[in-house]
């Protein structure tokens, strides 16, 4: 079986065939120039997370995302990618209430967003749309654990199956997406004993975020890696590879300088009279 460096493009039995052989690196992307980026970087999978109302539209919290904003960022970073599998995250109340409409809400991600699978949050209870959803031929992926659309029920941002039988409800969800057909599971801010557990168990790939190095993968959000983020606002299990807000900051100041300075623009920089070359964009 190929590995997924040599999948192009990376699909769902890739991901499946990487079980206990590879490891997955899958990080968020909301628009199409970092989904370019993070494509041509080797990421196996982008997740166009709900998240995006967090990271870019600064919210507090992910419950206000709608399909109308999914579907949009979906097509976006989906346009870009080339290689790495496009998973479109259902909003919250787009799949929990009724099982025709979480089909058809799903259909719209694949069909107008252009993705290739979709995710949604909740074990047990939501059993009746992964079911349905996955009837329809349409790829899921599970996530259990901390659900941030929850979050409000866990009393915040917390980490879930500290105790024995908070671990046991963990356990038994993962399992019955498993069951009910889910190709993967995302495990959030749980004990990295219990997710390796977990993932010693299924036979699908896990996802961990804020679960250990024992999961079969591993996601991050984009914003957080890149040091797009405060600092004090970076939750523990964040690695911050980069600090681009200072160098963002910096160039902006240079800009607005060179502006009040009369720098920029340079006649290097400004056109003539005569014939000029096609523009590639125009603002």
């Amino acid at each position: 079986m190929a590995s997924l460096s040599e999948t192009s493009p990376v699909g769902v039995p890739a991901l499946l065939s990487a079980k206990g052989r590879e490891k997955i690196a899958m990080m968020t992307a909301y628009d199409a120039s970092s989904a370019g980026l993070l494509d041509a970087a080797g990421i196996d999978v982008l997740l166009v997370g709900d998240s995006v109302e967090m990271t870019v539209y600064g919210r507090p919290n992910t419950l206000t995302a709608t399909m109308d904003m999914m579907v949009r960022h979906t097509r976006a970073v989906a346009d870009a990618a080339r290689r790495a599998l496009v998973i479109g995250d259902m909003p919250f109340l787009s799949y929990q209430a009724d099982a025709r409409e979480a089909v058809l809400n799903a259909g719209r991600m694949l069909a107008e967003g252009g993705c290739s699978a979709v995710k949604v949050e909740g074990g047990r209870r939501v059993l009746p749309a992964v079911e349905a959803i996955v009837a329809a031929d349409i790829p899921v992926m599970g996530h259990v654990g901390l659900t941030p659309q929850s979050y409000r029920k866990f009393g915040g941002f917390k980490v879930q199956g500290k105790s024995a039988e908070d671990a046991a409800e963990i356990r038994q969800d993962a399992e019955a997406l498993a069951q009910a057909g889910c190709f993967a599971v995302v495990l959030e801010c749980v004990p990295e004993g219990l997710a390796a557990e977990i993932t010693r168990d299924l036979a699908i790939p896990t996802i961990g975020i804020g679960a250990g190095a024992g999961c079969d993968g591993q996601v991050l959000v984009f914003h957080d890696v890149m040091g797009l983020t405060g600092a004090t606002s970076t939750p523990r299990f964040v690695r911050r590879y980069a600090e681009l807000a200072p160098l963002i900051e910096e160039a902006a100041r240079e800009f607005a300088k060179d502006v009040k300075s009369g720098e920029f623009p340079s006649a290097a920089e400004s056109f003539t009279g005569g014939a000029t070359p096609a523009l590639r964009r125009i603002y």
